[in-house]
């Protein structure tokens, strides 16, 4: 983190969905820079192209080209990008899907909120999250977070 200004990458293919997560991220009382990429070889074009990795890695996992469970692979098999934090999204929650995520190296795993304020919440829960875990993989109990 550079001036307390937390480097975000937000790896998603729903521009409505980008909005809303940078509109959550504006409300939030961190301070932030946000790169927005809509596919998965896309992102992985920028990672292995950036001298300097993003604080933290939000990460759509159905997208076109590359989903987001192949760009974890990728990223936690790269031995520069494998501490990256990946903060897993998606609508659905399958539970196995789940575990195969956490013993994969993500770090959390969002279920996509329908509402903004939840959203905002959950965001907001998995930066604060990750920073008190100095952005190391969370204990198993603490790897989902839910809406509340």
């Amino acid at each position: 983190m550079n001036n307390n200004e937390l480097i975000i990458l937000l790896a998603d293919d729903d521009k409505d969905d980008c909005l809303l997560f940078r509109g959550a991220l504006a409300e939030l009382q961190v301070r932030t820079r946000l790169t927005i990429v809509y596919n998965g070889e896309k992102l992985m074009q920028l990672l292995n192209k950036t001298e300097q990795l993003p604080d933290v890695l939000f990460l759509d996992l159905n997208m076109p080209r590359k989903n987001g469970f192949a760009c974890l692979i990728k990223i936690k098999q790269n031995e520069k990008q494998k501490q990256l934090p990946v903060i897993a999204l998606s609508t659905s929650f399958d539970q196995d899907f789940v575990t195969l995520l956490y013993q994969n190296g993500a770090h959390h795993y969002i279920r996509k909120p329908n509402e903004f304020s939840q959203l905002k919440e959950v965001i907001n829960r998995a930066i604060t999250l990750s920073a008190r875990t100095n952005f190391t993989q969370s204990s198993k109990e603490d790897f989902v977070i839910l809406e509340e």
